[in-house]
């Protein structure tokens, strides 16, 4: 497997809290809906599956085991959004305040 991300996935992303990886997978996120509101597809599905890898990294790392529900989930609530039915009627305004949270922690414990 290719890994975009080659130092997060030959395991630096493990010593990255909880919230800092959440924090580094709404960027990709965020970009993401950004790319593809300016209607740069290519750009918006490179990040969009950034995005996806690193979601797959947190849910790989050990620590994150009791937290591994709300990540799976968050994973399949962003691949409907981006590129399924959005059955769970998300919208860009949603992502940008999930993550918000995530990068508000961050940036206040030193991340």
């Amino acid at each position: 497997m290719s890994f975009q991300h080659q130092s997060a996935a030959s395991g630096r992303w493990f010593q990255f809290s909880l919230i800092d990886q959440m924090a580094n997978i709404g960027s990709e996120v965020i970009r993401a809906i950004n790319w593809k509101n300016k209607a740069n597809l290519e750009y918006s599905k490179l990040a969009f599956d950034r995005a996806l890898e690193l979601f797959d990294l947190t849910m790989a790392d050990p620590k994150n085991i009791h937290r591994l529900r709300e990540v799976a989930r968050a994973r399949e609530v962003w691949a409907d959004y981006f590129f399924g039915e959005n059955i769970y009627g998300s919208s860009d305004e949603s992502w940008q305040k999930y993550f918000y949270s995530f990068n508000y922690a961050a940036r206040n414990t030193g991340g």
